[in-house]
């Protein structure tokens, strides 16, 4: 096995190579990964080479998978590559991410799909925004916590699914302790933290956000807005339409939770995760598949397994609830399982 030093700098060889090839220069390369010109460069440097993190080693291999990414003034991923150009996109990740492996002093054999550090773990180190939805102002909560002009005021309580935002906002700040890990209301968003790795919280009554990425995403899962009591989430193509179980009208036995993750339609070099449900505890049960402890490693296996390529996946599952409390749904079982979608099934 070659050194971690002359590796890295057979790694730095190679992007400079793959980039002289296609006739392109550094600033084409930084626009197309959304990063600045000296990176590029530290990353080329055969002197003092410096690796970049996995997710960027994948952007190259789509970058120079096809001479399209340089039609034009300036460099850009395509992502809609041909049959060839696919093919060709993954030899060149297998290849520059064995290279970056032993750059880094580990082993040659063929890189696991699975991070060690866990689903919820962005090996760019790029921000995370975590988006909640709005309670609704329906007077069931105390008005002096929710009116900014009372002293009681508590912002807090204007957030739909307070449960699952603190679940997962610990997790994910413990799972990337060098990321910059915000969360907001829909209602509270500018357009920079669009471009981050994105997670959105809540079904579609209480967050505008998550129709409008479902359907950039190409997903054929669609929630309706509850009628009553129930409402449900429909499939394209399928009659049957998915509901939560009630006993007598007023107690919830089983919520349905829809799980979904891609690229993020404002920055494709950052992810969008959805956990969403008809009601806050199926929105609960989605964030705990992959943040309980008992269950988030073979949930991940299962989504690492069913969905390989890493492409647009989309999960319909139940959600129990016994006594008043979720039970965290277990993915491998066939039975919590009502729906799947990966875009590579496409």
């Amino acid at each position: 096995m070659a050194q971690p030093r002359g590796a890295a700098r057979t790694l730095a060889e190679r992007l400079r190579e793959l980039r002289e090839t296609s006739n392109a220069t550094q600033r084409h390369v930084a626009r197309a990964l959304d990063v600045s010109v000296p990176l590029i460069s530290s990353w080329e440097n055969v002197g003092d080479p410096k690796v970049p993190p996995a997710e960027r080693i994948s952007a190259y291999a789509r970058l120079f998978a096809t001479s399209r990414s340089f039609d034009g003034d300036s460099g850009k991923l395509c992502f809609d590559l041909t049959d060839a150009e696919e093919a060709v996109r993954q030899a060149l990740e297998r290849e520059l991410l064995l290279l970056r492996m032993s750059a880094l002093g580990g082993s040659t054999a063929t890189p696991t799909a699975a991070p060690s550090d866990g689903f919820w773990h962005f090996s760019d180190g790029a921000p995370v925004t975590i988006v909640a939805g709005v309670m609704p102002n329906d007077g069931v909560m105390s008005s002096s916590y929710t009116d900014p002009a009372s002293p009681d005021y508590v912002e807090l309580y204007t957030y739909s699914d307070p449960d699952s935002l603190l679940e997962l906002h610990g997790h994910i700040r413990a799972a990337n302790p060098d990321s910059q890990v915000n969360f907001f209301r829909s209602d509270q968003l500018d357009r920079d933290h669009l471009t981050t790795h994105l997670v959105l919280l809540g079904g579609v009554d209480v967050n505008v956000l998550v129709p409008e990425v479902v359907a950039a995403l190409g997903v054929p899962v669609h929630q309706n807005i509850r009628d009553n009591i129930h409402g449900g989430f429909a499939i394209d193509g399928v009659e049957k339409r998915f509901e939560p179980t009630m006993r007598g009208a007023n107690e919830l036995t089983e919520d349905i939770a829809h799980f979904c993750r891609g690229l993020n339609p404002f920055n494709s070099l950052r992810t969008v995760t959805i956990c969403n449900g008809m009601f806050g505890r199926g929105t609960y049960g989605a964030v705990r598949a992959l943040t309980d402890a008992r269950f988030r490693d073979r949930n991940t296996r299962h989504i690492r397994m069913r969905f390989p390529e890493d492409r647009t996946f989309s999960i319909l599952a139940r959600v129990r609830i016994i006594r008043g409390e979720v039970v965290t749904p277990d993915w491998t079982r066939p039975d919590n399982i009502l729906h799947e979608w990966s875009e590579a099934d496409q």
